[in-house]
Parts: structure tokens; sequence; C-alpha cells
């Protein structure tokens, strides 16, 4: 039968959220019921809670998130009750035409829960990205749940669920790096140091993590970044010829912009070596345009200006391979936790994102 849970609710565009009563139905066909276990406090929560994402409110936030299957519904296959899972936003269909291509991480008809949580009253809820993890328990589709080895601890394993893979992502799986390449990686929140982290994994040479902050910076040189650059004051061409210096005069193999502003994506595209490659990994706002950029120098530079969808990544694939390497001590992500928080806590936790102090603040449920 439906249960009652606590969740975390955003009500209106700009105000604090609430910790609401939220009923959960039991699955439906295709349907899982997952005990959320950690939940990472990502920047799109805020941006759902500004209405920068949709206007549909009421929003259960939350994404980030691992927890244990408890319940499955009809034609259920794949996971059971007990499994410890990861959630994610890209249920792939299997049957699009990006699927049938064989690159289902494009996958163009991802799958949610067909049946909606409500509040208490009965007004349907949606769900932050699909997931909405700010809860006890949640409602999701089957597909949205990853298994992975249970060693991980779920406020490690659950940021996997967004921020990071897509930093990883956009450095293997997007920017496509490899041994012995330079790699710039502009903007060192989550995402970037996650971008940074990757290109270590991959085995690149050079790492220049580039921000404005000296603190971030820091924490870019725990996840592998050999070279850091303070671009505060400094010019897009002052910019671009540190990076050349750091890079025997030529520029990055690839840059991963993981700001998504039309300036930081000015200096990626001309940061790189000749043929090298762009990967726009952070959202720009819909208002945000590219102005002033010569077509001559798109031509004349070649190589490849991508963007990066939750770092093109394939949860069934790139999940359990990269708890694998957590728990071999070659991932840090533990790095990325910088507190542990209650539910009640979320709107704190998102005043802290706004004076940066910290990378992800992860809510624990006992």
């Amino acid at each position: 039968m439906p249960q009652e849970v606590q969740g975390v609710v955003a009500r209106a565009k700009g105000e604090p959220v609430s910790l609401e009563t939220v009923v959960v139905p039991d699955p439906g066909p295709g349907e899982a019921v997952v005990s959320i276990k950690a939940c990472g406090v990502c920047h799109t929560d805020l941006h759902y809670r500004e209405g920068g994402i949709e206007d549909k409110f009421p929003f259960l936030l939350g994404h980030e998130a691992a927890g244990y299957v408890e319940q499955v519904g009809a034609g259920v296959t794949d996971i059971a009750p007990g499994d410890y899972v990861i959630l994610n936003w890209r249920a792939v269909c299997g049957v699009c035409r990006a699927c049938k291509r064989g690159k289902p991480w494009y996958c163009f008809d991802t799958h949610n829960a067909a049946q909606p949580m409500t509040l208490a009253d009965g007004t349907p809820l949606n769900p932050a990205l699909g997931i909405g993890a700010f809860i006890e328990k949640t409602l999701v589709h089957s597909g949205q749940c990853t298994k992975v080895d249970p060693a991980a601890e779920p406020a490690v394993a659950g940021l996997l669920g967004c921020g990071v893979m897509a930093g990883i992502g956009a450095s293997i799986n997007t920017g496509a790096v490899s041994r012995g390449d330079s790699v710039a990686v502009i903007g060192c929140g989550g995402v970037g140091d996650a971008a940074i982290a990757g290109a270590r994994l991959a085995g690149a040479g050079t790492i220049i993590a580039v921000d404005m902050d000296d603190r971030k910076l820091a924490w870019a040189k725990d996840f592998g970044a050999t070279h850091t650059l303070n671009t505060k004051g400094k010019s897009q061409d002052e910019v671009v010829e540190a990076i050349q210096e750091l890079t025997n005069s030529f520029g990055a193999d690839v840059v991963i912009d993981a700001v998504g502003r039309p300036e930081t994506w000015k200096q990626a595209f001309y940061s790189r070596d000749l043929a090298g490659t762009v990967v726009l990994v952070g959202v720009p706002t819909p208002d945000m345009t590219l102005d002033g950029m010569p077509l001559i120098d798109f031509f004349g530079r070649g190589g490849s200006l991508k963007s990066s969808w939750y770092g093109d990544c394939l949860p069934e694939r790139d999940f359990p391979m990269l708890v694998d390497l957590y728990l071999q001590g070659r991932l840090p992500l533990e790095k990325f936790v910088t507190e542990r928080i209650q539910l009640s806590g979320v709107e704190q936790a998102f005043e802290r994102m706004h004076t940066g102090d910290v990378l992800r603040s992860v809510v624990v449920f006992d």
C-alpha cells in the first residue's frame, strides 16, 4: 500500500524549500521503490528551486542518490528487493534512433516512473531529473537503478548519479583523454574536479586546473591537477598564453569548460592546440549567447567542439566500473564529500553553495 514519508519540496520559484509529507505509491509495471541512504546536494537542485530548469512546481528535489531496492513492480527482472543501487536519470529505452545506432548514452527517450508521487493533499510532484531523492523512499523506473558493489558507502557512491559522473565522463567519454595528453579544466567545483580526476585516471600527463579561487585550486590538486592557474584579473589573452606556456607553447590537447559561460568557452576554444578538443560540460543559461567569434577561427583551428550530456555515460557500464576503481583506491570519490547533513539541512546547503565553501553536501539517512 502507499507509504507516507518525508521529502524536500520546492513549492514556488525562489522560495525556501520545505520538509513535507509525500505519498509514495506501490510500484507499478517497470517501477521500483528505493529506500534512500544518501543523496548529494547538486547545483541542479538549486536551479530547480530557482525555476531555472522548468516552472512545473512543486518539485521533489534531489537526484544524486544511492540506496536499497525495497519493492519492484510487475515485469521487473533486472533488480530485486535488497539490491544496492545508484539512481540515474538516463534509463535508456533501447529502441530510439540513438539506441539503435549503438549510442545509448545519447538515448532520446529515457524512462521515468509512470505514476506520480504526491503531497498529502494529492498534489502531484515533479521529481528532479525524474528521480526526487531528498526523501526517505522514492519511486523510479527500474531502469534508473544501477546495481553496484555495496562495499561503497552511500554518501560516496551516490555522487556518481550526477555531478561526479558528468565530470569524469567529460574527460574519459566525451573528451577521450588518453595517455600523455595535456588537459586544461576551467572551473574547479565538483564537476571540474571530477573532470580532473577523470583525466588523471586516463593517464593525462599535464592537467591544468583553472579557476579564480585559490581554495578551489588547492582542492583541484588533491584530484590530480599538475598545475594551477588563477585567472582573477587576467584577460582572455593572458589566460590563453598561460595555458600555452604550460603546454610547450601549443595549447592543451583537451580543454574542458566546467563553467558554461561565453567567456570561459572562448578561453577554452583558444587555449586548445590545433586540432584539439573543447568539451562543454558546464550548463549555460538560456539567455547566454556566443558573440564576436570569427567563423574563420572555427575553420582554421580544426579539431572538435563537443557538448557532454551527463558525461556521455552509460550507467550500467560506468557506475560499477567507477565504484570498483574507488574501492581499489584509484579514484578518490570520498574527497568530494565536504559535509554530511540531515534532510532538514538542504536549504542551508544551498546557501553554502553560493559561498563556495563546499564541493558537496550530502544528505545521509539513518
